[in-house]
């Protein structure tokens, strides 16, 4: 199996990849970006590439894939509405319509997040916006498509997080994110486990398009 990985300088995306790289049943990881991961692997393929709002230069290249794991996200923090929906809606869009032309068996699974609205309208904005983009990447057309929604996360493997926020979250408070994932097991997922969710819900399916912790503890479990 050929996958594709967006966001694989960022917490979740470089948890995905190192699972990817690590896996049997994956023989290429294409790690597509604005800059060089530092790091090499026989398994592992960069592409650079610096306008996410148009793939037609590179629309050859991206061929023959089983999957694509799409990592990259912002804070909407201080971002304009405007802003954030070209980075988080129209970028990830773009690709993915590029992706299910050029490969229509294709898997695609979304990292979005707890909170995200469906409705597209509530008063939150990035829920607005993760929940349009969750929406139009499942009517695209993907042989399978999948929406992650995880909540609190532990970064495992030496991972750190890029925000700042959350690198200083888990640096002075993670006993409180053990402690909520102790009284309430299903509501905190780690790196690994993500990976393995998203690996496995392209092997085997899952009975639901959104995937939220505890599908991704169950999906990160499964053995064949």
């Amino acid at each position: 199996m050929k996958v594709i990985i967006t966001g694989a300088s960022g917490m979740v995306g470089k948890g995905v990849l190192l699972e990817c790289l690590d896996h049997e049943n994956i023989d290429q990881v294409l790690a597509l970006g604005r800059s060089k991961l530092e790091m090499e692997h026989p398994k592992l393929k960069q592409m650079i590439h610096k306008d996410f709002s148009d793939y037609s230069s590179i629309k050859s290249d991206l061929t023959g894939y089983d999957a694509c794991y799409l990592c990259m996200g912002v804070s909407a923090a201080g971002m304009s509405e405007e802003k954030y929906t070209e980075i988080t809606h129209l970028y990830t869009l773009t690709l993915a319509k590029t992706l299910v032309e050029m490969n229509t068996e294709m898997t695609c699974a979304y990292v979005s997040g707890e909170g995200t609205d469906s409705s597209e309208k509530g008063r939150s904005m990035w829920a607005r916006v993760k929940g349009k983009t969750e929406n139009d990447l499942l009517a695209l057309g993907f042989k399978q498509a999948f929406m992650f929604r995880p909540g609190a996360i532990i970064p495992l493997r030496g991972i750190k997080p890029s925000s700042k926020l959350y690198r200083v979250l888990i640096t002075y408070l993670k006993w409180l994110i053990h402690i909520i994932k102790f009284l309430a097991p299903n509501s905190v997922v780690n790196t690994t486990q993500i990976g393995l969710a998203m690996i496995n819900a392209t092997l085997f399916g899952y009975e639901k398009n959104v995937i939220r912790p505890k599908d991704i503890i169950i999906l990160s479990e499964i053995v064949h």
